[in-house]
């Protein structure tokens, strides 16, 4: 018995080898008797998921003379670290107090103090695109995101789909042995697959992350947002006054790591934390605003904040001592001197209420950081704390917005005297508040221009700061080579010992296009130069080649709030072209264009061999054509939708689209004695959107035009118990749709007249002078028989609003303008235009 015991023991321990054959001996790591439950084993990791073992037990006719096999449970290599990987959303690099801001950052000051600073880590230049290049180690073109997801086109590097070849850092992991989460912003599902028709493989929780916490689009009411858990709308705040996601998150990853924890504490954890600060809206608690106002930053104006940022970046060694201050764009931006009394007032509320944004949301990073440290685990957890996903943004125009909705409908300067209204009550849940753009570029120092500018350092340029307590040893130190957002992914598997797998699901993997800056963590290679040698910048037109110290970049053409009119017909070509040696200019002050023509010329020729090899081409400078510009969502190629019951969360990427076009909307209702109110359909809410209810019984429709007019058909008489029809018929005046194409804008915002029906009878008819052509509010839903999150009129209802008549059925008729003769014969002489440049 026990010789034969012996032997079956031997037939084990070579199964358990030959599961693994592909993996070198020294490599694979072993815990546990073979076969028995206790059993782990780290893996070759060059096919993911791991293949199955064969049974190495044995089997006889009965239990009692068999023996029973488990597969070793997979764990990553022994010490892999747990990795909380934090980035921030449209910040710049003056933004934190850890790199010469005025703005109070001590978590960040925290992680830089016990490990490493980075000055010269990149961006793409806007949010998702960035993002992308996070989470696969892939450019963003490669990964499908040459933009965000609502501007995607019908071409590989634009159709924001990240390719099945392409797996993320969360699905390696996790396919590793590791616990995936990832908490807050998501702009990396398509608009058109962000609803519950799905399908999934594109949310987070379908590319590797176990666990998904957060919103799904770019932006989001901080107060009210449209929320997920895993792919499950929810709304935490509902009865919690003064919530706030920028907490709600920051509890729900402290929750996560402690659960993980204590069910398994030997699982390292890795937390993609992404929180919506401070991407507009900035929405901080009072008490964050309180604290900042009293600090009185920024009372001497975003020209004296700049040069104040500049001077401490050099006292703090974090820029190059010989950097110089490009001049303020006094053709671009008003000086600070130039402004009246009241515009600096509202200005100064404008900055407070980010800057009490970043602040807020730093403190409840450091909450997370605390948690690891609480639990015991800080100590093998390498934290990458990157500030900002591109530069701070300026789409706020010169004079800032109480509505970030209406810059994507092209009212990018709303009056000081009408946005004073909105005073009291700026960065609270009545406000979707961004800040001008003169603040924006002070923030930026010691770089200028913003997100969106892929050409200039104050769009691409951010800065990180890296601890890792087990191994990294030279603490404060500064790092100053060149970094990509591509190089996180390569970093965090050099740091877990894990390589980047050849096969996933069955599918060869693209390779990783990033290199690993882990080499940095040791200080002996502080100084050592950068492994990462060239990278390509673009973003809708503008582009830059970095080349081992060389910048060649294509002049501003055109102000990140100008999204609308005509787009450079040629971008690749069409350019002024400026030239800069990184190497003895910081700041890319001094372009040296005219002085290398020859070096020009070269980069020019290598940028293009880039874009080829990188799914960059076709270029295109358009910037709000693409976000109408056709795309396939779940309502493609459809005129008629009907519904028979309530529904509510379908998100605006994925429900029929009214803008630009007729339609006719009619409700089959019954109305119970004593009448009915409530919201029969709405879609957006209180910074844009429309609504079809009863009001006291009786029928309204009202569009909110970006919370600045409200117009409303509404009946005269309410209900009387029974069925109706009630009836929307609005008939657009816009032209045909085409014109799109080469971004003559004319088709959009067009009048149209709509008219209010009961039973077949006109009972109110008005006239809309002009329309939205853009958007509604898109972190708002499409819903059916009442209303979520924030409600289209406040003085007329309060949400949820459920209708109380019952919905028989609900039917959507849309005729949109189609293409007509003249359109086409402008299309054809623009295309040619286009083409004779080219030649």
């Amino acid at each position: 018995m026990i010789r034969s015991r012996s032997w079956s023991n031997a037939l084990l321990c070579l199964s358990f080898t030959a599961m693994f054959v592909a993996l070198p001996a020294k490599a694979q790591q072993v815990t546990g008797t073979p076969g028995s439950p206790s059993a782990t084993t780290s893996i070759s990791g060059k096919q993911l998921p791991a293949p199955d073992p064969k049974f190495g037990g044995v089997i006889k006719d009965d239990a009692l003379q068999s023996k029973s096999w488990w597969a070793p449970r997979i764990v990553p290599p022994k010490g892999a670290p747990n990795v909380l990987l934090i980035i921030t959303d449209d910040a710049g690099f003056g933004v934190p107090s850890t790199f010469g801001g005025v703005i109070p950052t001590p978590t960040m000051d925290r992680i830089a103090n016990e490990g490493l600073r980075y000055n010269r880590v990149f961006s793409t230049a806007l949010c998702s695109p960035t993002r992308a290049a996070l989470i696969t180690g892939r450019n963003h073109h490669s990964a499908g995101f040459g933009v965000i997801s609502e501007q995607s086109t019908g071409f590989p590097g634009y159709n924001s789909i990240i390719g099945k070849d392409k797996a993320t850092i969360g699905r390696i992991l996790l396919d590793n042995g590791y616990s995936t989460s990832w908490f807050g912003k998501n702009h990396n599902t398509p608009a058109f697959a962000a609803s519950q028709v799905g399908p999934f493989d594109q949310w987070p929780t379908g590319m590797g992350f176990e666990y998904f916490f957060g919103f799904v689009g770019g932006d989001a009411n901080q107060w009210q947002p449209n929320l997920f858990r895993n792919t499950t709308q929810i709304y935490p705040f509902e009865g919690k006054p003064g919530w706030n996601l920028i907490t709600g998150m920051a509890d729900d990853a402290i929750d996560y790591i402690s659960r993980i924890h204590q069910t398994d504490p030997s699982k390292p954890i890795f937390i993609k934390y992404a929180p919506g600060a401070t991407h507009a809206p900035h929405h901080p608690t009072k008490e964050w605003v309180d604290k900042i106002r009293a600090m009185h930053l920024f009372d001497d104006g975003y020209n004296k904040l700049r040069e104040t940022i500049f001077e401490n970046q050099k006292k703090l060694g974090v820029i190059a001592k010989d950097s110089k201050l490009t001049p303020w764009p006094d053709e671009v931006l008003k000086p600070w001197d130039q402004l009246s009394a009241e515009e600096k007032k509202l200005f100064i509320r404008q900055v407070e209420v980010f800057a009490a944004y970043a602040a807020y949301s730093d403190h409840e990073i450091g909450r997370v950081i605390q948690a690891f440290q609480d639990v015991g685990k800080l100590d093998n957890t390498l934290v990458i704390y990157i500030n900002g996903d591109n530069g701070t943004s300026a789409e706020g125009g010169p004079l800032g917005t109480p509505n970030e909705v209406a810059f994507f409908n092209g009212l990018n300067e709303i009056p000081v005297d009408v946005q004073m209204k909105f005073y009291d009550v700026w960065g609270t849940e009545q406000t979707y508040n961004h800040m001008s753009a003169g603040w924006s570029w002070a923030f930026d120092t010691p770089f200028d221009w913003f997100k969106q500018n892929a050409s200039r350092l104050g769009g691409i340029n951010q800065n990180m700061v890296v601890s890792w307590p087990a191994r990294i040893k030279d603490k404060g130190g500064l790092r100053e080579q060149f970094i990509h957002v591509i190089d996180v992914v390569p970093t965090i598997l050099e740091a877990a010992g894990i390589k980047a797998p050849e096969m996933v699901d069955g599918i060869k993997q693209a390779p990783i296009e990033g290199t690993s800056f882990a080499y940095t963590f040791d200080a002996k290679n502080g100084k050592m130069a950068s492994k990462h040698k060239t990278q390509y910048f673009e973003m809708m037109g503008q582009w830059a080649l970095y080349d081992e110290g060389w910048l060649l970049s294509t002049k501003v053409n055109r102000a990140p709030w100008q999204a609308f009119g005509t787009a450079n017909p040629d971008p690749l070509n069409n350019q002024v072209f400026q030239l800069y040696d990184l190497s003895k200019d910081f700041s890319q002050a001094n372009d040296i264009a005219a002085q290398h023509p020859q070096k020009v010329k070269e980069m020019r020729e290598k940028f293009l061999a880039e874009a080829k090899k990188y799914q960059v081409l076709p270029l295109d400078a358009s910037v709000a054509a693409r976000l109408v510009a056709p795309r396939p969502n779940i309502t493609a190629g459809r005129t008629e939708f009907v519904y028979t019951r309530p529904m509510v969360g379908l998100p605006q990427g994925d429900s029929p689209a009214l803008l630009n076009a007729s339609y006719t909307i009619t409700a089959d209702i019954d109305v119970p004695q004593g009448g009915a109110d409530g919201m029969i359909l709405t879609s957006g809410g209180r910074f844009a959107g429309y609504g079809f209810y009863l009001l006291k019984g009786k029928p309204v429709f009202l569009w909110n035009m970006v919370d600045l007019e409200r117009i409303k058909w509404e009946g005269a008489e309410a209900l009387a118990p029974g069925r109706h029809t009630v009836e929307f018929d609005f008939k657009y005046d816009g032209l045909g749709a085409g014109t799109l194409a080469f971004n003559n804008m004319s088709g959009l915002a067009r009048p149209g007249t709509g008219t209010l029906k009961v039973d077949g009878k006109a009972v109110a008819t008005k006239t809309m002078p002009k329309t939205l052509p853009m958007i509604l509010q898109w972190d708002e839903s499409f819903d059916i028989g009442s209303d979520t999150l924030t409600g289209v009129n406040d003085a007329d209802y309060k949400p949820p609003f459920p209708l109380t008549a019952k919905l028989n059925k609900l039917t959507i008729k849309v005729d949109r303008p189609q293409l007509s003769p003249e359109d086409i014969k402008k299309f054809e002489a623009a295309m040619k235009k286009v083409e004779s440049a080219r030649e």
